[in-house]
């Protein structure tokens, strides 16, 4: 592991993409008889070490669980690419080697992965809230969570 700690201010999101942002919803749809909603989600982060870049895929899927079950339920399907320019990442990734000494894997410090994993979440929560705002999906807000439960 790194002995090198994360400095927050070296991160910084240089681009950021809505790859699908899709809310669907039956005319006849009552949003009074939601009860809850089921959702899951995926994250992803691939590095490219020479430029200090990394890519993380966030996506999340929605549906809504009504009162009634003959009802065609309330969908959303979201997927969201961030590009993060981490400063000192050199830093805060190493190699682990094999039995034989040969680089096998590159791995990224538990901190950082925490961090661009919050950041990507908290940020995607927000941009969720307003585009339900006015639709089926309104009374949905993704939980606060672990992040390290993401990268798992």
């Amino acid at each position: 592991m790194s002995d090198k700690r994360l400095i927050p201010e070296k991160i910084n999101i240089i681009d950021f993409k809505i790859i699908k942002g899709l809310i669907s919803s039956p005319f006849e749809f009552d949003s009074s008889l939601i009860k809850g909603h089921d959702f899951s989600l995926g994250f992803e982060t691939a590095l490219n070490i020479e430029e200090n870049k990394i890519k993380a895929d966030f996506k999340v899927s929605i549906k809504t669980q009504s009162e009634k079950n003959e009802v065609e339920e309330a969908t959303g399907d979201f997927h969201f690419v961030f590009l993060f320019y981490v400063e000192n990442m050199q830093d805060l990734i190493f190699e682990i080697n094999d039995s034989k000494g040969k680089s096998k894997n590159v791995q990224v410090d538990a901190s950082l992965g925490n961090a661009l994993a919050s950041i990507t979440y908290s940020t995607s929560r927000g941009i969720l809230m307003t585009r339900f705002q006015g639709t089926s999906l309104d009374s949905f807000i993704l939980p606060v969570i672990n992040p390290n439960d993401l990268i798992e």
